[in-house]
Order: C-alpha cells, then structure tokens, then sequence
C-alpha cells in the first residue's frame, strides 16, 4: 500500500484480526497468518498513525497480502471480514488478496499535496484563425512566449513529472507558420524525450513540409471537426475563406498515414450537430481516439459580459448528449466527455505559462511557473485528478506503443 505523509491511520485488518496502528508495525513479525502485510516507506510516501510518524521501511511476511486505510475520522473499525471480501474505506474498495493473485496497492492522494502533471495541456496562443461560436479559449490576448522561456517551462514540467504534453490554442500553426510549434514538439520529443507529444489544431494551416521537417517527433495529431455536413460547419464559425474543412480534414489523414503520425478526431456536441449520424465517416477515417465533448459555458471565454463569444445557443442538455453517444456506441474509438468530466479535469497551462483553475465556471490564473515553480502553481489548478483518470485521460498515448498499421 502506499501512503502519503497527510494520511492518518486507525486499523490494518488481517484474515485473523484486526490491531490498532499504534505499535503495530512493531508487531508485525509477531502476527500468526497467512496474509502478507507490505507497508512501503519512502521520503515520499509516509504515514503518520495516530499522530506518529511512520520511518520504518518496507516488511513482507506470508503468502496473501490483506490491508485497510482509514482515513482520519472515519469510525472504528471492529471486525475484519472473512477472506475474499471487500473493505469500504470512504470512496476506495480494498480488496482481500487471494493465494497466487499478486500483491494489491492502494493508493491513497494527500488532500494538500500537489498533484503530478502527468499530461499538460499548453494553450501557447490564443489567436486563431477560426471563429467556432462555442469557443471556449478566446482570442483575449496577443502575447507568446518567447521560445527560449517556452522550452524552460516544459523542461521545469517534465522535472515535476509530465510525461504527455499537448499543443493547442487558439490555433497553433498560426505562430510562424507552424515553426513555433514544430520547434517546441522536436524540443520535447528530442531533448526532454517525453513519451508522448500531441497538438489539437483545425489542420487548416498545415502543410505537408511541415510533416517532413516535425512528424516524426509528434505521436498524435488531434484535428478539431464538428460535423460532416459542409454547412454545418459554416454556421457553427469552423472554417476560414472558401476552403473545405472535411476535405482538408482526409488529406490530413492521408498525410499522418504517410509520416506515421496517430490521427485523433475531437468533436464539440451542440445544437446544430447533435442529430448527426457520424458513424460510417468516423469509421472511414479510423482515428486512434474521437473525442466527443458537450459543449461547455466557462464564464469570461464564451458566456457573460466579457467574454468574446455567445455560446448560449450552443448548449445542449445531458440527455440530448445521451442521446448523440448512444447513437454512436458501436464506435469503437468513442471517448465521451461530459461537462462534469470536462471541467475540472484537465490541466490547462495559458500562454504566460499559468495554470487554468475552470472549478467556478470561469478561468482563474495561478501565478506563472516561471515565476514560483511547477507545484506552487500547481496547487491552485483545481485538478481533479480522480476525474482525470475516471475519464480515461491516461491511455496509450506513444505512437511507438500503439503498433499502429501506418
């Protein structure tokens, strides 16, 4: 199990009792069974019983492993229940581990630690191309980082732990016709080495130079497309000139097939799309993922006085979202997201580098990591990282891992 130094601890049960973790773990060599009980210490990972803290390291005995947390002021816990069962800790299932399954670990997040940027997501621009009505990061300033600053910002990211970043806007091949992104995913995939690197854009600013100069530092490219009705698209503010978007949108897929680059379809669901049937075009094109978001209000961006867009008449209920996501079940690469999901659980890092707190509708700004360092930042991100697990944002995300049919 592994605990962390905020958590305070009442009981570990075994098949044949139960004991008070004050001087328990004296006793351990002393129990009479058959379970295993494995308590790992690290600088990291401690735990204070009782007010105690913990140092002793790790003690494995027997053949089963058997373990229950309790969380500061959760009641006594009397009697352990028979091997096989279930113990209820709050929100969490601690599970009887049987002969030969392995050992089982738990683990339990500090309520004041800061969370690990395992994927950032990094709004480096706000300007944008388009004019989606339901945009939901507008265009309210001009700034980028210079690119120097920019590489010292991720480089202090993958110190605290990042393992995915991603690219997005506004539109990220706006900055110097691609180059500014190019330059920040070869840095990432080359210097930093991280396992995966993704931009999310509209694809109408790529071209194929760019694939033959960058692709292969990007493991996936994410191109934003609302409808596969023309039309549609044009009401909804997709598209720029007289240029096709779902025309554009298959030769991007022809191209990340030729440079071996996963392809990934995001979809925003609101009034005007959500009686589509997208199945058999989803299905042609075959992307690694297709992101179905419902269209979300975040005050300041697209909804109040000083927001840019009035994505009001975008909305649509959870039952009308139901309703577009059962149409669509039999697609295989289908990953849903609500509001509820949405909101809190991705990490959004703006353009002055700070993260983006949504938990109160609107977008709320920690102070820069260039200022006060990745986990003073990242405290105040109000990242749900339950949620962000729940909602499958840790996948197979490495196009070396994927063992795609290019």
């Amino acid at each position: 199990m592994y605990l962390k130094s905020s958590d305070f601890l009442t009981w570990v049960a075994f098949p044949c009792k139960a004991l008070n973790l004050t001087g328990a773990l004296k006793c351990l060599t002393k129990v009479q069974c058959s379970a295993v009980i494995q308590v790992q210490f690290s600088p990291c990972y401690t735990s204070l019983t009782t007010g105690a803290k913990v140092t002793e390291t790790s003690h494995t005995e027997g053949s089963q492993m058997l373990d229950l947390l309790k969380p500061r002021g959760a009641p006594t816990c009397s009697q352990p229940r028979a091997a096989g069962g279930f113990w209820s800790v709050g929100t969490l299932q601690s599970r009887v581990g049987q002969a030969g399954e392995g050992k089982h670990r738990v683990s339990v997040p500090r309520d004041d630690a800061a969370p690990t940027p395992t994927s950032v997501n990094y709004h480096f621009t706000r300007q944008c191309n388009y004019k989606c009505g339901f945009c939901f990061h507008t265009a309210k300033t001009s700034f980028v980082l210079p690119l120097e600053e920019a590489k010292r910002g991720l480089a202090m990211l993958k110190e605290g732990g990042m393992e995915k970043i991603n690219f997005s806007g506004g539109e990220p091949f706006l900055q110097d016709r691609g180059e500014f992104v190019g330059k920040l995913v070869q840095f990432c995939k080359q210097e930093l080495e991280l396992p995966s690197v993704s931009i999310v854009s509209n694809g109408s600013l790529i071209r194929r130079q760019w694939f033959e100069k960058y692709g292969e530092y990007l493991d996936i490219l994410a191109i934003s497309c609302d409808s596969f009705d023309e039309d549609v698209n044009v009401l909804i503010g997709r598209r720029q000139g007289k240029k096709n978007h779902v025309e554009n949108l298959h030769k991007l897929r022809q191209w990340c097939r030729e440079y071996a680059v996963a392809f990934k379809i995001n979809s925003v669901i609101n009034r005007f799309n959500v009686e589509e049937d997208m199945n058999e075009q989803i299905k042609a094109l075959n992307p690694v993922r297709w992101k179905v978001f419902q269209c979300l209000l975040i005050e300041g961006e697209n909804s109040g006085e000083d927001a840019l867009r009035e994505a009001e008449k975008f909305v649509i209920s959870d039952e009308d979202f139901d309703r577009f996501l059962d149409r669509h079940k039999n697609v295989s690469c289908l990953v849903p997201e609500s509001n509820q999901k949405m909101r809190d659980s991705y990490l959004i890092l703006d353009e002055y580098m700070r993260f983006l707190n949504c938990r109160n509708g609107r977008k709320e700004p920690s102070k820069s990591i260039l200022d006060v360092g990745v986990e003073a930042a990242i405290k105040f991100s109000g990242f749900d990282e339950k949620m962000f697990l729940k909602r499958g944002g840790k996948y197979v995300w490495s196009k070396a891992d994927m063992k795609l049919d290019w």
